[in-house]
């Protein structure tokens, strides 16, 4: 369970959103969050790949080991 006050702007938003579509504000909040920490795993994924950087294939090395090649 998570509760959290917004300022008064964003709680108007978020209700005219809710009011106006004819769904909850709740199901705003959660696709908000969802799409948040979506976003922000990646950059961390990215970034902790960026510091230990492992071993790195180009394409044509791929397609060498899987049979592809042309």
């Amino acid at each position: 369970m998570l509760s959290l006050r917004l300022p008064v702007e964003i709680e108007d938003r978020l209700s005219n959103l809710a009011q106006t579509t004819g769904r909850t504000k709740t199901y705003y909040a959660k696709e908000a969050i969802l799409r948040y920490l979506d976003e922000m795993e990646d950059v961390y994924i990215a970034l902790d790949r960026l510091e230990k950087p492992g071993k790195r294939w180009t394409q044509e090395e791929v397609e060498q080991q899987l049979g592809l090649e042309d």
